[in-house]
């Protein structure tokens, strides 16, 4: 997908296509992560699915659950858990797929300067 260190670096057009396709995998990444939560927060979690995208879209964002669950079952507050630890790494990862082609032409520039 990227150029190597022996070709010359890619077009602006190129380089915001790479960008534009990457924000569609990130996209796609926190689509998929969304739908998971909300579905095992209605099914767990016996929320409404309002409520669940709500929790869901919270927590993958990383601010924190808005439902307590306090007469959950055990198998919710696992999901709960669970589900927020998998969602600060599928953050993490978004960033870093939008950011990959940033930084790759990034280095690939510096590398071609200290070759002249």
């Amino acid at each position: 997908m990227y150029e190597n260190k022996f070709q010359p670096l890619a077009s602006q057009q190129v380089f915001i296509k790479r960008i534009l396709i990457s924000v569609l995998w990130s996209f796609l990444l926190l689509s998929f992560s969304l739908f998971l939560g909300m579905l095992g927060y209605h099914v767990l979690g016996n929320l409404s699915w309002i409520d669940s995208f709500l929790n869901a879209s919270m927590i993958l964002g990383g601010m924190g659950p808005i439902d307590k669950f306090d007469n959950a079952s055990n198998v919710a507050k696992l999901f709960g858990g669970l589900y927020a630890i998998f969602s600060g790494v599928i953050f993490l990862s978004g960033f870093a797929i939008i950011i990959a082609p940033i930084i790759h032409r990034f280095l690939h520039r510096f590398h071609m300067e200290g070759n002249r």
